[in-house]
């Protein structure tokens, strides 16, 4: 492999502990590719809310393709730099047909440019923002932009590649489905819009082409990514899918294993330089 002047990795169940934390391992190894001029980009179905915690590792710069793909947000100031989302007419058409695919009831929430919002039914373990609407109904609440739409099934017990292959059914080419191992939750992303297309772009305006691009991740939605990159990784606790398609396995996130990857992008760009 040639050094790589690009990392791409996901965050929950890749670089992060099963915890959410960044273990003393991998912070260095961030700050080792800083030094050696090898970019490190955080790729996630996060919303930009939830990315606070990380700035410290990424420098002053270090941005973040958030939403599976739907927005690009320089970490450390939360400030959007790109964005690509669904229209309230799409959003509703969407709605209807996710409603009658669905396997039995199920409850949706967006993620939006302004924020989060839900309908009543919905329930996640993370804690909604204050003032976060919570109406009957998500069409009562479409702005022009909503970036992801969510889909949890009433029965937390669904298959969860099941589920999403019977939502992916019903809405065909527009948009994506996918998920991110999140218990009985699809994600709904625009049409063509996921994380390799974004990182594409992405690495595009850097100059960047993809054989010189390693990545990482563990779940469905990490898989365009993989295919992409000139080297794609799965840690070893990764979804059946995505360690089949991997070039190469690392160890788990538990045990460091993008950590690894790191160092080893560092010393390589050391050697190249």
């Amino acid at each position: 492999m040639t050094a790589p002047r690009l990392v791409a990795t996901d965050l929950d169940g890749t670089l992060l502990r099963s915890d959410g934390t960044v273990s003393a391992r991998t912070a260095a190894a961030l700050a080792a590719c800083a030094e050696a001029g090898v970019e490190v980009v955080f790729v996630t179905a996060r919303p930009p809310r939830w990315l606070a915690d990380l700035a410290p590792h990424v420098g002053a710069h270090g941005v973040a393709i958030c939403i599976n793909g739907a927005a690009v947000v320089e970490v450390a100031t939360g400030r959007v730099l790109d964005e690509r989302g669904m229209t309230a007419t799409q959003v509703t058409d969407l709605a209807r047909r996710l409603r009658l695919a669905g396997a039995g009831t199920v409850h949706l929430a967006v993620e939006r440019v302004v924020g989060f919002a839900a309908e009543r039914g919905y329930r996640s373990r993370h804690v909604a923002p204050p003032g976060s609407p919570v109406v009957a109904r998500i069409e009562q609440v479409l702005t022009d932009s909503t970036l992801k739409l969510l889909v949890r099934a009433e029965d937390a017990g669904v298959d969860l590649d099941a589920f999403v292959a019977r939502l992916a059914a019903a809405v065909g080419a527009d948009a994506e489905v996918s998920h991110s191992g999140a218990e009985g939750l699809a994600e709904i992303a625009p049409p063509g819009v996921s994380k390799a297309s974004a990182l594409a772009r992405w690495s595009a305006a850097l100059g960047i082409a993809p054989d010189d691009v390693w990545a990482a991740g563990d779940a469905p939605n990490d898989l365009p990514m993989l295919r992409w990159a000139g080297v794609g990784c799965a840690v070893a606790n990764a979804h059946p899918a995505v360690l089949a398609a991997a070039d190469r396995v690392l160890p788990a996130n538990d045990d460091d294993g993008v950590a690894i990857l790191l160092e080893e992008a560092a010393e390589a760009a050391r050697g190249r330089a």
